[in-house]
């Protein structure tokens, strides 16, 4: 029988699918349980009490999957789907129930001292994705941190050079069927463009977006009307793209186009899978991510990002000097899995 774990989630995907992946790659079935912190005077406290030894899971919300008889039943069964399937039903809702769970996990600030408080009470193993900064680390258990935190060496701390990504070769079967489905690849070298959005340290112009595009095209497609195209392009937009950018790439004579505003079709998946070459907008960590774990393409960075030394710029560069950016070399983290299991007792 499988072990299982209980994920708590501060109901933020970018954090949730980490600790999915988590579970995936630790071999365990999970629970999923969102909790919050009753107020931010509440998360302050958490930090004090962290560092006092106290384990308090009053500062949540009640009703939030943290009461103190409350355990979550069966939630949301780590499998993977078809990216246009439509979400399983998560029941994120608390029953008093028995549950033999081996750790407790969660991702960001708002899960790690629950996380923490939850595991002490279970008599379980702790760990965590992304660095607890704030918290006494040593009171963890297991941390994965990104290498762009800049971690402070310990025992307990493992550091990884990507975001963990929820997916798995089922998930990239699926994507690319459902992808050949809608369109049919001539069979030239892909070249896919993977288009997210500005952020508090990234901008995003049409101006900006022409002129990536122009360049790509003027390598890849360089006189289209008097010689055949040897390279395929396709491009995708997101739901963080703005209208005016997303207009310039709609512009441009894509063989495959997705514009997101028109159409939420997830095409990544077979982008990942069968592109020889991707570009990524330098904002987009979870996409650079899957991007440079996944699938066999060169991986190229589309810098929008603002000066300075940001964590967005340490990740991207990070990731150009170990060659996985503007290089097809992809993440291995096998090793730190396995040392995240014995950290976990699993």
């Amino acid at each position: 029988m499988e072990r299982k774990v209980l994920i708590l989630t501060d109901g933020k995907a970018g954090h949730e699918n980490q600790s999915k992946a988590f579970a995936r790659a630790l071999g365990c079935e999970f629970d999923l349980v969102e909790i919050h912190f009753k107020s931010a005077f509440h998360k302050l406290l958490s930090y004090l009490f962290n560092h006092l030894g106290i384990h308090a899971l009053r500062l949540f919300e009640p009703g939030g999957g943290l009461g103190e008889a409350a355990l979550p039943p069966s939630a949301e069964a780590g499998r993977a789907r078809s990216p246009s399937a439509p979400p399983s039903p998560t029941n994120r809702e608390p029953r008093t129930a028995n549950h033999d769970y081996a750790a407790v996990l969660g991702t960001g600030s708002g899960t790690f001292y629950a996380a923490k408080a939850l595991a002490r009470k279970l008599g379980v193993k702790c760990g965590v994705v992304l660095y607890p900064r704030g918290y006494r680390i040593a009171s963890f258990d297991c941390v994965l941190a990104p290498a762009f935190d800049r971690p402070a060496p310990a025992p307990n701390v493992i550091t990884i050079p990507v975001n963990l990504v929820a997916s798995d070769e089922a998930f990239y079967a699926a994507g690319t069927e459902a992808f050949r489905a809608r369109y049919a690849p001539s069979g030239k070298p892909a070249v896919a463009v993977i288009v997210g959005g500005p952020n508090k340290c990234s901008t995003m112009s049409a101006d900006w977006m022409r002129t990536k595009l122009e360049q790509i095209f003027a390598k890849y497609k360089p006189c289209p009307t008097t010689q055949p195209p040897n390279y395929e392009l396709w491009v995708t937009t997101s739901r963080r793209t703005p209208p005016d950018v997303e207009a310039v790439v709609d512009y441009f004579p894509f063989d495959y186009k997705l514009l997101y505003s028109k159409d939420h079709f997830n095409p990544i998946p077979a982008f990942v899978k069968l592109a020889r070459t991707l570009y990524v907008t330098a904002e987009s960590t979870g996409m650079i991510s899957e991007s440079c774990t996944f699938g066999t393409a060169e991986v190229h960075v589309l810098d929008n990002l603002k000066p300075g030394p940001h964590k967005f710029r340490r990740f991207v560069e990070d990731l150009a000097h170990g060659g996985y950016v503007d290089g097809a070399r992809k993440v291995d983290l096998s090793e730190q899995f396995i040392r995240a299991r014995q950290l976990l007792n699993l």
